[in-house]
């Protein structure tokens, strides 16, 4: 399309306004050093921009200045960011290289821009795993700047708003993305306008018709809604008008991707949703008085109406990680209805609207501008990190994160920590160090000793005891739930594997010696083969534990002697040779076995055909109806669907390896009692490294002495040589085992 210089000039007033408008609505006060900045990466933009227009017709230049001024308004970042923002596709797009941006802009805003292109950089697919491994390189490239994805979610912001002219199969992708990326991320900065609008918009393209019956039935109720809304605002006007408070109410909208998520979970209709209306108390206040004033409001509501207790949330006492401060209550309204009312103070509105940008300039003032946005800027960086191999377990630990509801709980000194619903002893000890972490050998909760597993609740004192001696076993994997524990538990036991195989291996090397057998590449693959074994680190492992002992090496040696007269006899009766790749199931049955429930039962089941789970994957149970427990991979296509309609139906699952498993034993002693022969007992079981006392019992009479000891071990050898040591002791007459 041709344009006249009367719509080009027409355009080039339209660009210098947007540039104006700009500047006005940046949240933070520009100095004139920072207009100057902006200006500058303004006319580049212009500039390299020029010759492009979107798929709309439009220049393109209007893309950049409106994902500034999201960066510059509703998020509320510094001038660097604002023009990082503006040049966020010049590399990528235009004939500018990122050495010109450096020496025009600085190191800072060439860092950002270059974060921006790597992420443009990667290819977009439907996979879920490619595009969760895509997901994982974009939050490494944070390693420089956190800014890169704030500029990028703001960037996706504008391209939902923006994307009508675009093809449907296109639309689709790029909102089933945002949906999967970007609205957890904008959650977790705290951005929760944006998070909705990104909610909404990405409804808007996945589910066209969905959205549109939401969006025609909230208008055709809206002028009762309002009506509704503004006679019971008037109620609470009222009385704080007589109470001299300076505040306003507003009338806030429930977003439509939320409605839609309750349809679908609590199966009700739109009329059925309770608390479609919410109001929002927002009072000026000296930051001293907030949170009196604050409860001041909360009574003054619930004069009139009654609240429901089972929903006041109170962000103000504890605040959520991203700084988030507010009192929700839901109260009865007039005609029955229930109506949420939030109260929040100014400055509890701006930071519930800009994220940690606004909580830092409240916490420090604008002076700190640049030391408070790299403690935000930190504070965000350790949200991200995790050191998961597997991609789309990094995506949905890093989610799991995010949306998981808060709990709040205190050490032992009274200081406050936030950790997500579901946490337990073991995730606080991580979160306070990685070091007490490793050596927890066990927690007081509210001066109360309690396991490993037990879930914590907001509110509670917990007290690590930590030990020298405690090391992470294979069972704290159970009882860990955030991503830092786990993965820091996963590299322990790594760890440990390698050091039993290390000795297993300096074992394996003498056994072999004895039976007159080379250690070498040849021998070692074909004891991996002959146990079933997947690497040789399995094999060295299973010697070091005492799995594989000298009885299954001398089966080897003769088996192995035997190999070569097996040879001539396949070669005469022309027998096809057994392959050398054992079957699968072959290998699993023998060392990798999934039990079920909380009780680990081995049960029979079937794996599934839609995501055919292997060894290792992350898996549950359901119960069909005819065909047995059938097990499905965590994140297999079916799974939302099966758990959250058939919710009674799902069984915890999950794969052992054999070396791995514990086995209990009940360890009968007889013998005389003599003084201190209890310790001598206990103290012959603690020295030895794989086994842990559960229970035990003494009974004594008349100088005869009966004792029973639950013990858990790794195998049979381990127990029998613990029952050869404790036989040895003076004054055991009998040891058996149950």
């Amino acid at each position: 399309m041709m344009m006249t210089q009367e719509d080009l000039a027409k355009e080039n007033k339209k660009i210098a306004k947007q540039y104006k408008e700009l500047l006005r609505v940046s949240y933070r006060t520009l100095s004139e050093e920072d207009k100057t900045l902006i200006r500058r990466a303004f006319e580049i933009a212009v500039d390299a921009h020029k010759e492009q227009r979107r798929k709309s017709g439009e220049a393109y230049i209007f893309h950049p200045i409106a994902v500034a001024k999201i960066v510059a308004s509703e998020i509320g970042l510094d001038a660097t960011s604002i023009a990082a923002a503006l040049l966020h596709d010049v590399v990528e797009d235009t004939d500018y290289t990122l050495a010109d941006i450096e020496q025009m802009f600085g190191e800072v805003v060439a860092r950002i821009v270059d974060g921006l292109t790597k992420i443009s950089h990667l290819k977009s697919e439907k996979d879920v795993s490619l595009q969760a491994e895509n997901f994982r390189k974009m939050l490494l490239t944070l390693n420089d700047d956190i800014r890169v994805i704030i500029i990028k979610i703001a960037d996706r912001l504008h391209n939902m708003q923006t994307m009508d002219a675009m093809r449907s199969d296109k639309q689709l992708k790029i909102a089933s993305e945002t949906l999967y990326i970007y609205a957890p991320l904008a959650h977790r900065i705290g951005l929760y306008n944006i998070k909705t609008d990104l909610e909404d918009l990405s409804l808007k393209y996945t589910e066209p018709e969905v959205y549109r019956d939401i969006f025609n039935k909230i208008k055709e109720s809206k002028e009762d809604q309002d009506e509704y809304i503004n006679s019971f605002s008037k109620v609470i006007s009222d009385s704080l008008d007589k109470e001299n408070f300076d505040y306003e109410i507003k009338g806030r909208p429930k977003s439509i991707f939320s409605i839609r998520k309750k349809i679908l979970k609590q199966n009700i209709s739109f009329d059925e949703i309770y608390d479609k209306f919410a109001i929002r108390i927002i009072y000026k206040s000296e930051q001293q008085d907030e949170k009196f004033l604050a409860w001041k409001i909360y009574s003054i509501v619930t004069d009139h109406f009654r609240p429901n207790p089972t929903r006041l949330r109170d962000w103000i006492s504890s605040p959520k990680s991203t700084g988030y401060e507010a009192l929700h209550i839901t109260v009865m309204g007039p005609k029955g209805r229930w109506v949420e009312v939030q109260i929040r103070s100014e400055r509890m509105n701006e930071i519930a609207e800009k994220g940690y940008a606004a909580h830092y300039k409240y916490k420090h003032g604008e002076q700190q501008d640049d030391e408070n946005l790299d403690q935000w800027l930190n504070k965000l960086q350790d949200a991200l990190e995790n050191s998961e191999v597997n991609a789309v377990d990094f995506v949905e630990q890093f989610k799991l994160n995010l949306y998981a509801k808060e709990i709040f709980v205190f050490t032992p000194k009274g200081d406050l920590k936030s950790l997500p619903k579901g946490a337990t002893p073991l995730d606080f000890a991580f979160s306070i160090h990685t070091e007490i972490g490793m050596q927890t050998r066990g927690a007081r909760v509210n001066g109360k000793l309690v396991p490993l597993s037990h879930e914590l609740k907001s509110g509670d004192q917990v007290d690590i005891i930590t030990s020298g001696h405690a090391k992470p076993t294979n069972n704290w994997l159970d009882y860990a739930t955030t991503a830092k524990a786990r993965s820091k538990i996963k590299s322990s036991l790594k760890d440990e594997k390698k050091s039993i195989a290390a000795e297993g291996k300096a074992v394996l090397i003498r056994k072999l010696r004895t039976q007159k057998i080379p250690f070498n590449d040849k021998t070692v693959n074909e004891l991996v083969r002959y146990f079933k074994l997947k690497t040789s680190l399995d094999l060295f492992y299973r010697v070091g534990i005492g799995t594989i002992d000298n009885t299954a090496l001398k089966e080897y040696a003769a088996s192995r002697s035997n190999a070569l007269v097996s040879f001539f006899k396949s070669k005469i009766t022309r027998k096809p040779s057994v392959s050398e790749d054992l079957d699968k199931d072959e290998i699993t049955t023998n060392y990798d076995q999934l039990v079920f429930g909380k009780d680990e039962q081995k049960l029979e089941y079937k794996l599934a055909n839609c995501c055919n789970p292997i060894p290792g994957d992350p898996v549950f149970g359901f119960v069909t109806v005819n065909d047995g427990i059938k097990v499905h991979k965590k994140n297999c296509p079916n799974a939302i669907q099966l758990q959250s309609n058939y919710a009674y139906r799902i069984m915890t699952a999950k794969w052992i390896d054999s070396s791995q498993e514990d086995f209990r034993a009940v360890i009968k002693l007889t013998g005389l009692d003599n003084l201190g022969l209890v310790s001598e007992i206990t103290k012959e079981i603690s020295n030895n490294l794989h086994v842990n006392m559960r229970t035990i019992a003494f009974e004594s009479n008349e100088s005869v002495f009966e004792g029973k000891i639950t013990v858990i071990v790794k195998n049979k050898t381990i127990l029998k040589k613990l029952i050869d040591r404790l036989k040895k002791i003076s004054g055991i007459d009998k040891v058996t085992r149950e």
